[in-house]
Order: structure tokens, then C-alpha cells, then sequence
């Protein structure tokens, strides 16, 4: 676990003190994950992409095996832990589904599922269409939640206990004059 925590510090540091900013887009997030037991812990990039927005990071202390991976409505994880980060960002009322289903057939915080290897790590790298770092429907300000069990992609999904969450935030790489 001390090896996590160096990790995250070394991130947060590069992007403090500024990153080479020529090749990225403007539309840049992160998101923390921690849990209650302190167990579970992890860092998502985020970043806008011609494509959709693309997720980069890790999840370490989970169980082996597929975990439902949200994005919640709320950035409060502070008030009643992950609890308090509401219901799946959902904007356009759409049925519960998977992140392959077509825009009105699925939340849009409806990111499928993480994979957990036998050593309880999750590596996430992914990019979905649906989710936005800007505009109207921004998951800026929201959350990211890993649930204790599989998300099975449908409208009568239930994946669990939420295990672990972090506030999804902006972060600025400043320009190199």
C-alpha cells in the first residue's frame, strides 16, 4: 500500500508542477478513489478525445473478478462516504444498460464493469462516447464508484455495495511559454 501512495503523491506533484502541455486536449479530469476500510484505493485519468472521453488508471484492494464501474450523480464523498454520491448520473432518464448500447438505451454514467486480477488490482482503460469533461451533461463535479459485485448490464442490474469512490475533478496543465 505504501507503494499507491507514492504513486499517487508523484502524480499529483507532475501535475502541479506542469506537464508538457503541446499533446493533450483541454478537457483534462482525475478522480481519487478510496474506500471506507481504507483498503481500496485507486487513480482514473480522464481525458476529451476525438473519440469520447478515454479512462486510464487503477484499482487496487478489490476482490478478484468484474466490478460495476459508475459514474454517480454527486461529488459528495465526503458526507456519507460513497453513499452520498446518489444514483448513476442518468440526465436523458434512460434504462440501466451497457456502455456498448446506444446513447438513449443507457445511463450515462453506465461504464460496465472493472476486471480485478488475483491480486485485486483493476486496470482501467477504456474510452466511451457517451460521457463528456464539458457541456451540458459534464461529469465534472460527479463521482466514479466500483461496486462490490458485476454490474450484468441491464435494466435490472444491481452491482452492490459501493466499495470505493472519488469526486471526478478538472485539473489544468499549465502552458510552456
Amino acid at each position: 500500500m505504501q507503494i499507491t501512495n507514492v504513486l499517487m503523491a508523484l502524480v499529483l506533484l507532475m501535475s502541479i508542477l506542469g506537464c508538457s502541455a503541446y499533446r493533450y486536449p483541454k478537457e483534462k479530469a482525475f478522480a481519487f478513489l478510496s474506500g471506507q476500510s481504507g483498503k481500496i484505493k485507486g487513480l482514473v485519468y480522464l481525458r476529451q478525445t476525438n473519440f469520447g472521453v478515454r479512462l486510464d488508471g487503477w484499482i487496487v484492494g478489490l476482490t478478484p473478478g468484474k466490478h460495476g464501474f459508475h459514474v454517480h450523480t454527486s461529488g459528495d464523498v465526503f458526507s456519507n462516504g460513497c453513499n452520498s454520491t446518489g444514483p448513476h448520473y442518468n440526465p436523458r432518464m434512460a434504462p440501466h444498460g451497457s456502455p456498448k448500447n446506444a446513447a438513449n438505451q443507457r445511463h450515462v454514467g453506465d461504464l460496465g464493469n472493472v476486471f480485478a486480477n488475483q491480486d485485486g488490482v483493476a486496470f482501467i482503460k477504456m474510452i466511451d462516447n457517451v460521457i463528456s469533461l464539458s457541456g451540458p451533461e459534464s461529469i465534472v463535479g460527479r463521482a466514479l464508484v466500483v461496486h462490490a459485485d458485476e454490474d450484468n448490464l441491464t435494466a435490472t442490474a444491481n452491482p452492490g455495495a459501493r466499495l470505493a469512490c472519488g469526486a471526478i475533478n478538472n485539473y489544468y496543465i499549465r502552458k510552456k511559454y
